[in-house]
């Protein structure tokens, strides 16, 4: 007998779900010091398979640099759990007793969890532990492409929960990869909340599913090389960032904009640090490996390396070329430089001034990643306040790498992996998402004021009015051309209300 596949990888998904609604109701009952022990346990574990899965994950997925992919490992298991162990999710999370206010973390439930290709062993450390950290089950649904990494990722996550005394069915992940199990899992009334990471149509998905979520958007970021910045720092930021794991991470650098007085100084540090600049003609040859036929980002190019892509485009680099760079004059949909590109390729843009670089930046954004990340190399703290004050993003980075940067690895942002684009890019927050952002807050007032006290002067109304039947006009009817002399306009209306009262009781 056959069965389907779609019908099989459904039904799945609603066991899973199950199982895991069961394992929250248990851990619902635990304290703060007992979850903090399963999260810490889970890290300890996953630090400890940090190269294995990284290794793993290159392997399978052919994306990035697996050297790296071991700190985004640490990233998503150690610094994630060292940034939030002494946070209160459960139970009273603060009081204030003068206020008379208390509040009270209450889980979610369920979190539904899309792990994708370009990060994927650190990004489900990640979910597991802030969802388990908040007191919510995870039920994680794999990219297809990464699939046997992220169920070694869940095995390990899953043994270590376990032995930290966790409820079974804590932590929960698909086998059956279908776009109907995801489908299941993201509409489940059962659901609490989802966190998605990954394509711009799976994020819609999410947000069109009918349960609360927390998509990511595409990255765009541009980066400005202001007049007063350190050039040789700010192009050594540039380029660690775009080639750590092959520019797989979102907030990565994706273009670079500079001004005009300082365009040769900057070109001479970029090709000095090992950045190619392609000629028109290999422009044209490599912008035809961005993008698919459909406008999505070709992702043969995702996290290969610089020399790999100049193959595929058939073009010849020097050896120690890091990043591909190609001077552009325009923005839009059909110039692929101009878009999203996770691998080391930067378009480089050059303006008159910081004005018009303003302008460009927020062209970049508009055109693609609005509310995501950009950077500024300066010195000039009024210029980086302007910058902060006008543009569409939910964090500046400044004088870092930005994959670093956004990510809480080089700034003191919370480290996540998981980056919000608030509302102009169409996301529920503009927060590097952690546990806080996975529970709801349950309040307790204590009355404070009295009724009088919070009228103060402002008189009280009327206690009693009369019915409608023993309302007696206080004036006289008036003159009969006229029968309105002599009444006020609120007697007149009250009259009016009892009229009509009256008619419709007739009928």
């Amino acid at each position: 007998m056959n069965i389907d596949r779609d019908l099989e990888s459904i039904q799945e998904v609603r066991n899973l779900i199950a199982a895991a609604k069961e394992a929250q109701r248990t851990l619902a009952e635990f304290t703060q010091e007992q979850i903090d022990k399963i999260c810490c346990e889970i890290a300890k574990e996953c630090a400890s398979n940090a190269q294995r899965l990284a290794k793993m994950a290159v392997e399978e997925t052919g994306f990035g640099v697996w050297q790296d992919k071991v700190l985004k490992n640490l990233l998503g298991s150690t610094i994630t759990y060292e940034s939030c162990k002494g946070m209160k999710t459960v139970g009273i999370i603060k009081e204030d007793e003068q206020r008379g206010i208390i509040e009270v973390g209450v889980p979610m439930g369920v979190v539904a969890a899309l792990i994708p290709s370009t990060n994927p062993t650190s990004t489900t450390m990640y979910k597991a532990i802030i969802s388990i950290k908040a007191g919510n089950a995870i039920v994680i649904s794999p990219h297809p492409n990464a699939k046997n990494c992220i169920l070694e990722t869940v095995r390990i996550i899953k043994e270590a929960a376990k032995r930290a005394g966790a409820p079974e069915g804590i932590v929960q992940c698909i086998t059956l990869t279908t776009m109907e199990a995801t489908n299941a899992l993201l509409k489940s009334r059962d659901i609490g909340i989802i966190l998605a990471t990954g394509g711009e149509a799976m994020v819609r998905a999410a947000y069109s599913s009918g349960n609360p979520a927390i998509g990511v958007g595409p990255g765009n970021g541009p980066a400005y090389i202001e007049k007063t910045a350190d050039i040789p720092v700010a192009v050594r930021h540039i380029i660690e960032s775009k080639t750590f794991d092959n520019g797989t991470i979102c907030a990565s650098e994706q273009s670079i904009i500079t001004e005009a007085c300082i365009k040769g100084k900057v070109v001479e540090e970029l090709k000095k640090q090992g950045g190619y600049f392609l000629s028109d003609a290999e422009s044209k040859l490599v912008s035809g490996f961005i993008l698919r036929a459909n406008g999505t980002m070709n992702p043969k190019i995702v996290g290969k390396s610089a020399r790999a892509i100049a193959e595929m485009a058939g073009i010849t680099i020097p050896n120690g070329t890091k990043v591909l760079i190609s001077e552009q004059s325009t923005v839009g949909k059909d110039n692929p430089f101009s878009r999203e590109k996770l691998c080391p390729i930067l378009a480089f843009y050059t303006e008159e001034n910081w004005e018009k670089a303003c302008e460009r930046s927020m062209e970049i954004l508009f055109n693609e990643g609005v509310g995501h990340t950009m950077t500024i190399h300066s010195q000039d703290k009024r210029i980086i306040r302007e910058f902060a004050l006008k543009k569409p993003i939910s964090r500046l980075l400044v004088n870092t790498p930005a994959a670093l940067g956004g990510v809480g690895a080089t700034t003191n942002l919370a480290p996540a992996l998981t980056l919000g684009c608030g509302a102009v890019g169409g996301s529920a927050t503009s927060d590097n998402v952690t546990a806080l952002n996975l529970i709801n807050i349950r309040r307790v007032a204590y009355g404070k004021r009295e009724l009088s006290q919070v009228r103060g002067n402002n008189p009280a109304p009327p206690q009693t009015e009369p019915a409608d039947d023993d309302y007696v006009p206080q004036n006289s009817i008036g003159d009969a051309k006229n029968p309105s002399d002599g009444f006020t306009k609120e007697q007149i209306e009250q009259i009016t209300k009892m009229v009509i009262r009256r008619l419709a009781a007739e009928k």
